[in-house]
């Protein structure tokens, strides 16, 4: 047996994140066949934008980009795929096992005013990355100012 030095600041929980884990979407899942709660494969998503388009940069490593299914509903951007199991391991041959294999799914509100039709998609070392368009109307325009003429010098 191994003894392990106790540290309280490590063992603490703030209200805030027992909160979160009390209300987190998985806790109130719906039980599997199996009766083991269901763990959705959240993976993060970066979204930012430049002055001609908004950019989507989701990880999704281990997944070929066949596997991989995006949709632009309204404003809603939508990127679905799934995850395979390399090779069949029974359960009880497992000390660990935190790598998930399954279908994942997220969806987000996109800002109003793209292109939707004339999005793009790349990807590259497990990173998807999506580039959509801002419409003419939403781009930022540069406006010059003109000198005042001198109606004086005209004269």
């Amino acid at each position: 047996m191994n003894l392990v030095r106790w540290q309280p600041p490590n063992e603490m929980v703030s209200l805030r994140e027992a909160m979160n884990r009390l209300f987190d979407d998985r806790f109130f899942a719906p039980l599997h066949a199996t009766g083991v709660l269901r763990e959705s494969v959240d993976f993060p998503i970066d979204m930012y934008q430049t002055d001609d388009s908004v950019i989507v940069k989701a990880t999704v490593p281990g997944v070929n980009p066949e596997d991989i299914d995006i949709s632009i509903t309204d404003d809603t951007l939508t990127i679905k795929g799934e995850t395979k199991s390399e090779e069949e391991i029974k359960q009880e041959n497992y000390y660990r096992r935190e790598r998930r294999h399954g279908s994942f799914t997220r969806s987000m509100i996109l800002p109003s005013s793209l292109q939707t039709e004339n999005a793009e998609a790349n990807f590259e070392d497990g990173v998807l990355t999506l580039t959509i368009p801002k419409a003419e109307e939403v781009k930022p325009k540069q406006i010059k100012i003109k000198p005042k003429e001198i109606e004086k010098k005209k004269e």
